[in-house]
């Protein structure tokens, strides 16, 4: 009797619109609220911690730490720290991170263009009887 083999994800296809399928996670990480925020700003230019943390106003310390770490584990973020006293840690966009904080600053900017237009929409819609 043979067994039949079943193909790993690594094996397939990505598909996005699969639940199972591991790219969701990766969408997940890039757009959420302080993802875009992070990569956006990291288009700038390189950022140690604090100024990171002010420049993306509103993130707590510890949602910028794991925003941080879950970009770096995706290949998006590089951190180089730096052996001084006091310690000193550097944030930067690896080539991939660039890629995705291309897209994602478009869409971050456009949404930022366009909130006049959405806000008329918002109004439109609440003004509706129910």
């Amino acid at each position: 009797m043979a067994v039949e083999e079943t193909a790993s994800f690594l094996d397939r296809v990505p598909d996005v619109y699969d639940r199972m399928c591991p790219s969701r996670g990766v969408l997940e990480h890039v757009t959420s609220r302080w993802g875009v925020l992070v990569l956006v700003a990291l288009r700038e230019r390189g950022y140690r911690f604090s100024e990171l943390r002010r420049r993306v106003s509103g993130v707590s310390e510890k949602m910028l730490a794991q925003t941080l770490q879950t970009l770096e584990r995706d290949g998006f973020v590089r951190r180089e720290a730096h052996p001084v006293i006091p310690p000193r840690v550097d944030y930067s966009l690896t080539p991939l991170g660039s890629e995705a904080a291309e897209y994602v600053s478009a869409l971050a900017h456009w949404v930022q263009d366009r909130m006049s237009a959405v806000q008329d929409a918002r109004e439109e819609y609440d003004a509706r009887p129910r």
